[in-house]
């Protein structure tokens, strides 16, 4: 299956480098490019991308504007988007904010290139960018300087332990095979336990749920 892709920044040469990199997969083609967060939308709802790679920081409207829009219900296209979020160090503030309007990771700037083919692959498969330790690192340092969600005790009383467990382990970044080995249970186990924690907190995907874990106090950032 070929993986389409969308380009938003405002730099010329960024979208021109990344486009060069992703065309050059077999399995990646590049549909179109923005020029700002505006225009990612509008893109994005004519040509139906699998993946919308989005600058943080762009005119007009910014990526986390545009990811909400995206992702929102008042979106025209029949087939929503993965997004992932492109960022640099002197923005991260932005970074917390953007993966709870439902962006499926975020990869910074510089990158080797091979990351970032890695990543556009890892969200049209379905599954959350946690892989890079910069992203367990960032999610830690922004989950605490949130308040604890409101809502997330009644959530919480709605888990099973084994649930709670799983969640607490996808807070820690392990992947499927991780938790069953530390579990001791199958890894089509883990997938079902997973899948049922991501209904029960009304998550698009995983990184919403490591966000909840830490909101929700199952983690604790590390200091």
């Amino acid at each position: 299956m070929t993986i389409s892709v969308l380009i938003a920044d405002d730099q010329a040469m960024v979208r021109a480098g990344f486009a060069a990199l992703l065309d050059a997969q077999e399995d990646v083609r590049v549909v179109g490019q923005a020029a700002d967060g505006a225009e990612a939308v509008t893109l994005s709802a004519r040509l139906n991308p699998d993946v919308v790679l989005m600058d943080v920081r762009m005119p007009e409207l910014d990526g986390i504007a545009a990811t909400r829009r995206i992702l929102g219900p008042a979106y025209p296209a029949a087939r929503v988007p993965r997004i992932l979020m492109l960022t640099t160090f002197d923005i991260d503030d932005y970074v917390y904010d953007a993966l709870e309007a439902g962006a499926s990771g975020f990869l910074l700037k510089d990158a080797l290139p091979e990351d970032l083919v890695h990543a556009v692959r890892v969200v049209a498969s379905g599954d959350a960018l946690l892989a890079p330790s910069v992203t367990r690192r960032m999610i830690e340092h922004f989950a605490a300087r949130r308040p604890r969600a409101g809502r997330a005790a009644t959530v919480l009383g709605e888990l099973t332990e084994r649930e709670r467990e799983v969640l607490t382990l996808i807070g820690r970044g392990r992947s499927n095979s991780e938790i069953a080995a530390d579990l001791f249970i199958s890894e089509q186990t883990v997938k079902t336990h997973v899948g049922k924690v991501l209904a029960k907190l009304g998550a698009r995907d995983r990184v919403q749920a490591v966000i909840f874990a830490y909101d929700a106090g199952l983690v604790e950032p590390a200091g």
